[in-house]
């Protein structure tokens, strides 16, 4: 189907471009043209963006689909066109078939495209390196623990090993397992006012302290996931600055939040890792002014029994799919960021970080496109929401920013 997008405001920040009442081409599931109609071009749809922002569709570095077509839906709900699944799934993500069945299911759905993480080690026991080659050929884009910790530092220094040697990127969540097994909030004034279990900012310090010495020894390419802290992120600004092949992100959430909206006790609050001090805060959020991190949704779809809990019982995360665009907007609001610098944290600075040719609208780009309307307000009421999980510290709030439509590979996906 040939598709014309008229009359938008079209940012495609890698490649410099933010028009007004500009025209997009799309024909063959590709990007044909912007501004002027190729050769022969006639649309069999047009789509009218007045009032509205269209991008590159969003890629998410951090989504689990506990039910992959509800989840799916959220995505492309959400502007976003490609979801980076972690590899704790049940059961977890080490084996080829497990890999080519999660891709294969995705492709049938035909919603947002799924970009699966190989666990690193068999059953993510941090013991046995899972068979990651095989993995890599099922559509793993690379391999990770999730936030389930590497114990033995020997089994991860081989598993790096491993991994350069083919090139393979392994992504980790740097937490330190000694110091954070029992902890339930950030270690601070706020933990110790209302009783809870402390995590110290030296459990994300020292483990990536550690991983950042095994990359300088064996050259392995690694992203860290989920930073929360000024101090980790002030590491991994050294290790970019040496030359080092580290990568970051940092969830949505942390941008906007810190350890006071715990409140009192409220479980939707409660996150892995957790929400630290507002100068954490801050610092996180010069480091995705400056690109140094990309934004994520870090998507945890919760069901309502597990948030019901008392807080050190609950599990941790929140839905994150249909927020990312409106929450990324508050951040670019609060910290004065343009909105064509915005849009790139979450569409081509996760293409680089996967080495993925997407994330763009050049010519015969793959046509995957978010249409959302930047001034459109609107209520986070979970019953509204696509996801199984409802869980947000969001509920009840008013959200700035709607996609309108989704396309993936010129599909139009969603449509509101």
């Amino acid at each position: 189907m040939n598709i014309v997008i008229e009359n938008g405001r079209v940012i495609d920040p890698k490649n410099g471009v933010d028009r007004s009442n500009a025209s997009l081409y799309i024909a063959a599931g590709k990007i044909a043209g912007l501004g002027q109609a190729p050769a022969g071009f006639v649309a069999d749809k047009v789509i009218d963006a007045a009032g509205c922002v269209v991008c590159p569709g969003l890629i998410d570095l951090g989504a689990r689909l506990n039910s992959i077509e509800a989840e799916l839906a959220a995505a492309v709900a959400g502007g976003v066109t490609s979801v980076v699944v972690p590899p704790d799934a049940d059961p977890p993500l080490d084996e080829p078939e497990l890999a080519d069945r999660l891709v294969h299911r995705g492709e049938e759905i035909g919603k947002a495209r799924v970009l699966p993480l190989g666990a690193l080690t068999l059953g993510l026991k941090g013991e046995r390196l899972a068979e990651l080659a095989g993995l890599k050929k099922a559509g793993c884009v690379a391999f990770s623990q999730a936030n389930k910790p590497v114990i033995d530092t020997e089994a991860l220094l081989r598993a790096m090993e491993y991994a350069a040697t083919f090139d393979f990127a392994v992504w980790l969540q740097p937490q330190d397992y000694w110091l954070s097994r029992n902890g339930i909030a950030h270690e601070g004034e706020v933990a110790s006012r209302l009783g809870l279990a402390g995590i110290p900012v030296a459990a994300e310090t020292i483990a990536i302290a550690t991983i950042v010495q095994l990359v300088r020894d064996t050259g392995c390419r690694v992203h860290l996931t989920r930073i929360s802290s000024a101090a980790g992120m002030a590491l991994i600004q050294r290790a970019q600055h040496d030359g080092l092949p580290v990568t970051c992100d940092v969830g949505v959430h942390h941008l906007l939040l810190t350890e006071n909206d715990i409140g009192f006790f409220n479980p939707h609050a409660r996150f892995c890792p957790p929400l630290r001090a507002q100068n954490d805060r801050l610092a996180l959020s010069t480091a995705a002014v400056s690109g140094l991190a990309a934004i994520c949704s870090d998507h945890t779809p919760v069901g309502a029994d597990d948030k019901l809990l008392p807080f050190g019982e609950a599990k941790p995360g929140a839905t994150g799919l249909e927020v990312l665009l409106p929450l990324t907007l508050k951040w670019a609001e609060t910290a004065k960021v343009a909105l064509s610098d915005a849009v790139a944290r979450i569409t081509c600075g996760p293409a680089g970080i996967l080495g993925l040719d997407s994330g763009h609208l050049a010519l015969g780009a793959a046509a995957d496109v978010c249409i959302f309307d930047p001034l459109a307000t609107w209520q986070l009421m979970p019953e509204a929401l696509k996801s199984r999980g409802k869980n947000s510290p969001w509920q009840g709030y008013m959200m700035t920013g709607q996609v309108r439509s989704t396309l993936v590979g010129g599909r139009v996906v969603f449509n509101r």
